[in-house]
């Protein structure tokens, strides 16, 4: 079963100092589990400091064998400049493709990369297929964090329930030979019926949080 750990350091107390402390020590932990991807989605730094962040990963991660492979949110320009395995994509038109990853890494005289692209509906997964990533990030299957803009903290935002284990089904069949990973409400008790329904594994904010 892969697993694919993603990053949200305010969910972290403290400053940003400590929270940027916390991320790195959970990234840690989460290599010495065998965890074999981290996605490294910090929106809203700014790109000089989510650079140096992705660096400071880089070497945690790799420290540790073997290493998980450490893929950068969107910015494949700074997942270059890190040295970071890859790049993490959406599926909305008009976006980087993974051949355009691809293109870059190996301008870099880099190695080929690891390319995720979430999806979120049949249509998109189909479309990603055709792309050729090396995993497609599929939900959310059982709920979504829906973010409130006058909360205080992530735990006060709320939830809304997820697309189910048979829409999952159906993506990975859509999906194959690229494997799906099942995204959304992730957790110990419904891993199973995630890999019943054809998922090569799962994706998580919270559960590797826990």
């Amino acid at each position: 079963m892969l697993r694919y750990a993603i990053t949200d350091r305010a969910r972290f107390p403290g400053d940003e100092g400590a929270r940027e402390a916390a991320l790195l020590e959970q990234a840690a932990r989460l290599a010495a589990a065998g965890v074999d991807f981290v996605q490294l989605r910090e929106k809203d730094l700014e790109p000089a400091a989510l650079a140096a962040l992705a660096r400071k990963l880089v070497a945690t991660l790799h420290g540790h064998s073997p290493a998980p492979k450490l893929l950068i949110n969107s910015r494949a320009d700074i997942a270059v400049a890190a040295d970071a395995d890859g790049v993490h994509l959406t599926s909305t038109e008009g976006s980087l493709t993974p051949a355009d990853v691809r293109r870059l890494y190996a301008a870099a005289g880099l190695p080929s990369p690891v390319v995720s692209v979430s999806c979120h509906t049949l249509g998109e997964v189909a479309a990603a297929r055709r792309s050729a990533p090396t995993l497609i990030l599929f939900g959310p299957v059982f709920e979504k964090v829906v973010a409130d803009p006058h909360a205080d903290c992530p735990a006060d935002a709320r939830l809304s329930d997820g697309s189910g284990l048979n829409l999952l089904h159906l993506a990975c069949a859509a999906a194959a030979p690229v494997p799906v990973l099942a995204l959304g409400g992730i957790s110990p008790g419904n891993t199973g019926g995630c890999l019943a329904a054809g998922a090569a594994g799962i994706a998580a904010i919270r559960l590797f949080l826990e």
